[in-house]
């Protein structure tokens, strides 16, 4: 006749053990009557045949058909019944683990419609991560392992937690890294249930979320058209950004220098190409070099208003995401109105950050 186990617990927990299994080498016998005992922060979690069924929470339990419904049921068991029955005990950390660390590896790719059209973003931080619901964690990880470990889910915890964050980065519209790290500040706050929607799956739960500010890749030029994958798309965003580098120089000098600049990287890759497209970049380069020299005209005119006209204004300084003075301070409040009437920031999110820079601008003005 095989042992039966009167007495199963798991009181010495790791500090980053996610799942214990007990009997560590498989199914163990049992009987109602006998005695699961659950250490705080801990849940028991009961598999038979492969199926996941029956959850205990803390304390010192009698096993009997009404704590053991689904197992009873499975096992035909009755009211009282002694008869032996097979299953796997999982003992389910649920403390807080504190300190996970993370990064950006690989980079976050961001699609824009500045420059060439790219950018890649890198950051690194930490998050205090948790098992919420036990029986759905067990069910994704657990089965069939004698232990988990933390470092047996980081990668997919990583994973998950970066194509979090890219989707919130792209859903607003993100052009910059100076963006980007506006939407950190969220992710901090308010914003933080955005980043459990896909730990839900898991049973798990972010109770918080650090990041160092983004700093954006330095790309090469064949790395950043692999990402653009469209060569034409890439030749064009990329002759536009040289231009508009080169138009914003003062003198023609500026101008062709740019030019020139544009035409020696645009060479580099000519090499590779065929007639055909050869033809089509020297086109390309001949419209730019046209489109150019309008540009530097019409700066010239501005830049010499005829006589008894006023100069135009300067265009007003870009929002400063770090201010320190009452005036950028101002802008950036009113620069979150505005994207708060456009719909691209929460409520929530709205409130927190307007309350944060309201009572930073009132402790400036005295």
């Amino acid at each position: 006749m095989p042992r039966i186990i009167d007495v199963v617990d798991h009181p010495n927990v790791m500090d980053d053990e996610l799942v214990y299994r007990e009997p560590q080498g498989g199914a163990g016998d049992f009987r109602m009557g006998s005695q699961c005992i659950v250490m705080e922060s801990q849940a028991a979690v009961f598999v038979s045949r492969g199926q996941v069924l029956d959850a205990l929470g803390p304390g010192a339990h009698t096993l009997s058909t009404a704590n053991l419904p689904l197992l009873s049921g499975l096992v035909g068991l009755v009211t009282g019944g002694r008869n032996p029955f097979t299953a796997e005990v999982f003992f389910v950390n649920m403390k807080d683990l504190p300190q996970v660390r993370w990064g950006t590896n690989p980079p976050i790719t961001i699609y824009t419609t500045q420059g060439i059209g790219v950018m890649q973003l890198m950051t690194n931080g930490v998050v205090d991560i948790s098992i919420e619901d036990p029986v759905r964690f067990v069910k994704q990880y657990a089965v069939g392992k004698p232990i988990l470990r933390l470092d047996d889910l980081k990668e997919r915890i990583q994973t998950l937690l970066l194509g979090e964050i890219s989707q919130i980065l792209s859903q607003q519209a993100v052009q910059t890294d100076q963006d980007a790290n506006a939407m950190l500040s969220e992710l901090e706050g308010a914003s933080l249930a955005l980043l459990n929607d896909g730990f839900k799956a898991l049973g798990m739960r972010i109770k918080a979320f650090e990041a160092r500010p983004f700093q954006r890749k330095q790309l090469t030029r064949e790395e950043a058209l692999n990402l653009v994958g469209n060569k034409e798309d890439f030749f064009r965003m990329e002759q536009f950004d040289v231009m508009k580098t080169a138009a914003a120089n003062e003198g023609m000098a500026g101008g062709m220098a740019g030019a020139g600049l544009g035409f020696g990287m645009g060479q580099q890759m000519a090499n590779q190409m065929n007639p055909q497209q050869q033809a089509m970049q020297n086109q390309q380069q001949m419209m730019m070099m046209q489109m150019m020299q309008q540009m530097q005209q019409q700066m010239q005119q501005m830049q010499q208003p005829q006589q008894g006209q006023q100069p135009a204004q300067a265009t007003p300084p870009a929002v400063n995401n770090n201010p320190t003075s009452p005036e950028e301070i101002q802008a950036l409040i009113d620069n979150l109105d505005t994207r708060f009437a456009n719909g691209e920031i929460s409520e929530q999110a709205y409130n927190r950050l307007v309350e944060k820079w309201e009572a930073r601008l009132k402790e400036l003005r005295g």
